[in-house]
């Protein structure tokens, strides 16, 4: 397998204890989340280190866990921010060095790279997991309003302050809260440094040198940048507003940004509509509902 390694974190330098090993099922998957946390550790080193990867398990840098703070949720903004511009040669390209397949959670998704940000989302992100959702019966949608949400995605114009026509992001792609942790590296050999080390006092919290974000566990391919923030919305995340300042504050979003927070929400509700049940279905629904109202 061909793997991005300048990133990967020599294993004379962690000691036992200092890894967080998790067991995969899927062939390719663990090398897919290795290539992914590589590339977008490239960006920023708030990237947890990938230490060993094999056919079945993947081991990176483990993190203490600590309270959230709003300095430290401000600090995840930055950096999500700079993994954003980093970039991707197009829209759904895979990690670079590795040809795919990629993944979200267990499921297996298409990374054909695309110089069209609405016919790659509809096509290879919200469409196939809609189709598979219908087809277990886990969403009641006569009347295609999934479908007509994507039509009207394709058929819209997609303007710079959104995204740059062909010019893509390079995206977490799976970034609900599980996957933004808070906390301290285990091992002080790997311990990272942020712009906002010397960060004061935030709400009676001092953060300087100490919690700080961390990102796992990607799906990470070339997409537009609003998809990871709208995640983070969709599922809750501590100080998101203060995770959208950060992220401003080094990459400004349009002023209605949040208008269009629905869009992005219907891969990941397409794909727990799937593997989480009709419960998701509704949900799935009544934000492609949303989506036509806003686009039609």
């Amino acid at each position: 397998h061909s793997i991005v390694t300048s990133h990967d974190v020599p294993l004379s330098d962690v000691a036992q204890g200092e890894v967080f090993t998790k067991h995969v099922d899927q062939p390719d998957s663990a090398y897919a989340e290795a290539a992914g946390l590589n590339w977008l550790g490239a960006a920023s080193p708030q990237v947890v280190k990938v230490v060993a990867v094999s056919d079945h398990t993947i081991s990176t840098t483990k993190i203490t866990p600590e309270r959230p703070t709003r300095a430290a949720a401000e600090a995840a903004g930055v950096e999500l921010a700079r993994i954003h511009l980093a970039g991707a040669p197009a829209f759904g390209s895979p990690p670079l060095g590795w040809p795919g397949p990629n993944f979200i959670g267990t499921q297996i998704q298409a990374c054909e790279p695309d110089p069209d940000w609405a016919r790659f989302y509809t096509t290879q992100r919200v469409l196939p997991f809609y189709r598979k959702a219908m087809d277990a019966g886990n969403i009641h949608d006569p009347e295609r309003t999934v479908e007509r949400a994507c039509e009207l995605i394709a058929a819209a114009t997609w303007e710079s302050a959104h995204v740059a026509p062909g010019v893509a992001g390079r995206i977490h792609g799976d970034l609900w809260s599980g996957n933004l942790l808070y906390g301290r590296p285990v091992s002080k050999n790997v311990l990272t440094e942020t712009a906002l080390d010397d960060a004061g006092a935030d709400n009676g919290e001092v953060d300087g040198g100490g919690v700080k974000p961390f990102f796992i566990d990607p799906a990470a391919h070339g997409g537009h940048p609003e998809t990871d923030l709208a995640m983070l919305a969709l599922f809750g995340t501590p100080f998101i507003e203060d995770v959208f300042e950060g992220y401003q504050s080094v990459r400004p979003l349009a002023d209605d940004w949040r208008d269009f927070i629905p869009v992005h929400q219907l891969h990941p509700l397409a794909v727990h509509a799937f593997t989480h049940g009709p419960s998701y279905g509704h949900e799935l629904l009544r934000c492609a509902t949303d989506v036509v109202r806003l686009l039609g």
